[in-house]
């Protein structure tokens, strides 16, 4: 497509998107911002470079390749915890990536995940919004947005994609998309998944999805969930927010609980809420919706460490599946406004009576005397031993008062009410996604996707693999690259 092409493409959806996104950035779909990339940049980035060795000390660059990557998501196989599995976004190509390791994340290998057909004449279509999960089986699904465009047509709709791999991540032979939607108000947007894989769970490895099925305050639209017992050949979709309600609601994510209990929390935009649902028969019905938590920033906030996407504000939820002393208990965590109303702070509230109440929110990391800002965390529940981590980015180390600088740290608590202090850091160098490390503006950050919307954590046997997002390298020269920019690379490091 060419780019006068891609340029009229943009310019006519626009408008139909224009004045929402200048009231209230709730009404425009995260995936929106690679959209305009790649109208203007098209897919001009090579596949991947496989990494085969640490970067610094124990962080990995497991992208090792041309131009941005964010939005990471990481999981292991339980039953292999050597085998892990993760994903993120391309923002100067198509297709989602997929990152496999069987070594434990010493070393990874890279492979894109399937498109289906474009629509329409001159038509593309794109990958948007990764999430995975292994069975029990040691399949790996991997779920992500499908966004179709075309000359002349702008959005020609969007939809779902789940794609298995049985070789622990490294292929993905097919994917099944479902539940396409058209129309310029109506999109699926931020889809998380989840298995069941407690070995005595009458719903062992079944798969759930969770998505917000609507942007544009639309009344048909919310959250959706889908549930598969045919490991993934199909699913089963129902809404499990308030269907009376505004349908301002993002972030969902599933998970499961020890028994085979399935839950639900989101963010719901228009009652300011961290919201829950739980089914209690395998996802097959739900219960009325409930909150956790209500909170200050209804969607995003525009800290300066992500002043151009702005932080969206979601919540990141597990459950005690271990055999300890607190089997079956809740947690949920998400980022806020901290106690002077200025920087970003992150909550966390547990439940012990599977979310039907929830203890009172409580800061994770270090309270420190200068201003800084926290957000995008994610949790994790180990289920072998009980304990709850964290990770998120962290401004402390910015020197000069800015809050442009971002580090990774990480926080464990033994029951969700004491965290370590003081937190650990992971990365071994900080990032800066906000001027170019001093080179402000250039051209080494796709300041429209930056951080994306979120990083990973996962937590298995004392041993946690976080993953996100780095641009310590966005200045140096990567061997192949047309841009001769690394930019955004996706980093991992193994915290014991």
């Amino acid at each position: 497509m060419s780019f006068s092409n891609r340029l009229v493409i943009a310019a006519i959806f626009s408008t139909v998107l224009v004045s929402a996104q200048n009231n209230n950035n709730s009404f425009t779909p995260r995936w929106w911002a690679k959209y305009q990339t790649l109208l203007t940049n098209g897919a001009n980035a090579p596949a991947g470079i496989t990494s085969s060795a640490p970067v610094v000390g124990t962080n990995v660059d497991v992208s090792n390749e041309c131009g941005p990557q964010s939005e990471t998501f990481i999981t292991l196989n339980t039953l292999n915890a050597k085998s892990i599995a993760g994903g993120s976004n391309e923002i100067f190509r198509d297709p989602m990536r997929g990152y496999s390791s069987s070594d434990g994340g010493a070393t990874w290998t890279g492979v894109d995940l399937p498109l289906p057909p474009a629509i329409g004449t001159n038509g593309t279509d794109f990958g948007s919004d990764p999430s995975l999960a292994f069975d029990t089986r040691g399949n790996v699904f991997y779920s992500y947005i499908v966004v179709f465009f075309g000359h002349g047509n702008g959005i020609n709709g969007t939809e779902l994609a789940v794609a298995r791999s049985t070789d622990g991540g490294k292929t993905y032979p097919s994917a099944n998309f479902f539940s396409f939607s058209g129309g310029s108000d109506h999109f699926n947007d931020k889809p998380m998944i989840a298995a069941d894989t407690n070995l005595n769970s009458p719903f062992r490895d079944n798969i759930y999805l969770t998505w917000d099925a609507a942007s544009g305050g639309s009344t048909s639209g919310g959250i959706r969930f889908a549930r598969s017992t045919d490991h993934g050949a199909s699913f089963s979709i129902v809404r499990i927010d308030n269907p009376k309600g505004p349908g301002r609601v993002i972030a969902a994510q599933p998970f499961v609980g020890p028994n085979g209990e399935v839950y639900a929390a989101w963010n719901d935009i228009a009652a300011n809420t961290i919201a829950f649902n739980s089914s209690f028969d395998g996802g097959v019905t739900f219960g009325t919706p409930g909150v956790i938590a209500s909170k200050s920033i209804a969607f995003d906030i525009g800290i300066p460490a992500i002043s151009f996407r702005r932080a969206l504000i979601y919540p990141s939820c597990d459950a005690d599946r271990s055999s300890g002393p607190h089997q079956g208990r809740l947690y949920c965590s998400w980022t806020d406004l901290a106690s002077n109303g200025v920087n970003t702070d992150i909550f966390t509230a547990f439940s012990d009576n599977k979310g039907s109440s929830w203890s009172a929110p409580q800061r994770v990391a270090d309270s420190l005397s200068g201003s800084v800002d926290r957000f995008y965390q994610w949790l994790s529940v180990d289920a072998v031993t009980g304990e709850v981590t964290i990770s998120f980015y962290d401004t402390r180390n910015d020197t000069t008062g800015q809050r442009f600088i971002t580090d990774v740290y990480f926080s464990r608590s033994s029951d969700g009410t004491s965290w370590l202090s003081p937190n650990s850091r992971v990365t071994t160098a900080s990032s800066n996604e906000h001027d170019c490390n001093g080179v402000f503006p250039c051209s080494a950050i796709d300041y429209g996707n930056q951080y994306g919307d979120y990083e990973g954590l996962v937590s298995f046997n004392g041993i946690s693999h976080a993953i996100w997002t780095d641009s310590r390298d966005q200045l140096n020269f990567a061997p192949g690259c047309r841009t001769n920019l690394a930019m955004e690379e996706v980093f991992t490091a193994t915290i014991r």
